[in-house]
């Protein structure tokens, strides 16, 4: 088992948000994020990597909040061996599911009672989580979605 804290996220929404893969309503791909609040929308992307996000908004409107990173909690043998001995474990969305075995698979799944889940562990004040613009993501410096815990070492560069 593995599992860690969360400490960066990006916010995307439907239609109107340019970087969401719901910006051209219910499509095959992103019609996980139309879905009940609380499932994964995990994808694959460039033929290489897999990312995780949450289902956030009511049903049949789109919204989900990509997992950037998080601060390892448990697990860290396997953590590393999926990583294959890298040096960062999941200080980015890739990397976090690489070692957390997150995969295709898991799109869809509930997080309340599935493989893969979030439960609470650890809250912060405001004072020490920051807002940003998302990172790689043309034309949104004006939309503050991403959120990471300000100084924590986990948070992808």
């Amino acid at each position: 088992m593995t599992s860690g804290i969360i400490v960066e996220t990006e916010g995307y929404l439907g239609h109107g948000d340019e970087a969401s893969h719901a910006r051209f309503g219910r499509t095959e791909r992103a019609s996980t994020m139309f879905g009940r609040p609380g499932r994964a929308y995990v994808y694959f992307i460039y033929g290489l990597h897999h990312m995780f996000n949450v289902v956030t908004e009511t049903e049949h409107i789109a919204g989900a909040v990509l997992v950037r990173a998080c601060e390892p909690a448990d697990g860290l043998k396997l953590m590393s061996r999926r990583r294959e001995g890298a040096a960062h474990l999941t200080d980015g969305p890739a990397r976090l599911c690489q070692a957390m075995g997150i995969t295709i698979d898991m799109n869809g799944v509930d997080l309340l009672r599935g493989p893969l889940g979030i439960r609470y562990r650890k809250s912060y004040h405001e004072d020490e989580v920051m807002v940003t613009p998302r990172i790689g993501v043309g034309g949104s410096h004006e939309a503050p979605y991403r959120f990471i815990v300000t100084g924590n070492p986990h948070v992808s560069r």
